[in-house]
């Protein structure tokens, strides 16, 4: 009965304890190296087999409910100061962020919000999809025969085990058009943004790397609409009034007919300065967009009727995008994390792209 007291009346004064100090008193007096029970274990060795029969169960149980007391104790103590802690301290989300702070914004989630920006104020919503396709989503709706070589495995991340359909890493955000035209009713106007894979390396490629698409469908639309769309964005994105573009014939299974989109530039202190016409002396072409008018076979895959609904689409590389805007000439530090190089390159916090005050401000 003595014992059974002696162990209440510990266990009652581990409840009655209001701080991790005091509880750690406890613990040290009853647990610790020279602890009332540790004692009391070391004085078994002493005892006759018989005896410890007796005496050991007793001390054990009375060690093991003493530690769970204490641990339990400890853990609602720890609660209850961390409650207590988050009911007292608050954070203003609305507060700017620090100026000296370390962080900045990549180029390309920069650049991708001024897409965002642009498009927008053009009527576009932005769509996504997932990053690992099927070989329907990512190739045949889009007419790209199996002969085509963008199937080669060269090109194409391929994944392996069993599934219904072959799996690719996306090679490009189309499927995304697919997607949405198979589950949205025209008229549609969306951009689709977001990382695609390609087995490639070197100064202006790498095997991950982020692409913009724009799609539009609705009834009457010609290539005269794709042209002002494209001038009117590389305008807002350059923030140059003499964007001059070329459109040349070329050839995408998706489009038809095909252009290739240059944009005239010149050089100043030997660097491409876009702006004004490639024709011009000291001027020249670059190519910066793909686009055409969607192919009539890429309407039908999508259920739609290509004698009612026409449309068009484009697309180019986030990355290359901002290499030109910003005066980069490798693509490969853009997913390197060089601190340095993010330090140089990067964009404030505060730096939110806006078409009043300059996309690129």
């Amino acid at each position: 009965m003595a014992e059974l007291d002696l162990q209440e009346a510990i266990l009652d004064r581990i409840r009655q304890c209001d701080t991790l100090a005091a509880l750690e008193e406890i613990r040290v007096e009853m647990l610790g190296k020279a602890g009332v029970i540790t004692a009391e274990l070391k004085t078994l060795g002493k005892l006759s087999p018989e005896e410890r029969q007796t005496v050991a169960p007793a001390i054990h149980a009375r060690r093991e409910a003493v530690t769970e007391a204490i641990a339990t104790a400890k853990t609602a103590m720890e609660q209850a100061a961390l409650d207590a802690r988050l009911a007292s301290e608050t954070v203003d989300m609305t507060l700017p962020v620090d100026g000296v702070a370390p962080g900045s914004v990549h180029p390309v989630s920069q650049v991708m919000d001024e897409l965002a920006e642009i498009f927008a104020d053009l009527g576009f919503a932005v769509a996504t999809g997932p990053e690992v396709e099927d070989d329907w989503h990512n190739f045949t709706a889009l007419n790209i025969p199996e002969t085509h070589p963008a199937r080669a495995m060269h090109d194409t991340f391929y994944l392996a085990g069993e599934h219904e359909r072959p799996m690719v890493l996306r090679t490009h955000t189309s499927p995304v058009q697919i997607r949405t035209m198979t589950s949205s009713k025209p008229p549609i106007r969306i951009i689709a943004p977001g990382r695609v894979y390609r087995s490639d390396s070197d100064a202006t490629h790498t095997p991950m790397f982020h692409q913009i698409e724009g799609l539009v469908i609705d009834k009457g639309i010609t290539l005269g609409h794709l042209k002002w769309t494209l001038e009117t964005f590389l305008k807002a994105f350059f923030e140059r009034d003499d964007i001059v573009l070329r459109l040349r014939p070329s050839y995408f299974p998706f489009t038809e007919p095909s252009a290739e989109v240059d944009v005239g530039f010149t050089w100043k202190d030997g660097k491409r300065v876009i702006g004004g016409s490639g024709d011009a002396p000291g001027g020249g072409w670059m190519e910066v967009l793909g686009s055409g008018m969607v192919h009539r076979r890429v309407i039908e895959a999508c259920g739609l009727d290509p004698e009612e609904w026409q449309g068009f689409a484009f697309g180019t590389g986030v990355d290359r995008l901002a290499m030109l805007k910003y005066g980069m000439d490798d693509l490969r530090p853009f997913f390197d994390g060089d601190l340095r190089w993010l330090k140089h390159y990067g964009f404030s916090a505060l730096d939110v792209p806006t078409l009043s005050g300059g996309v690129g401000a």
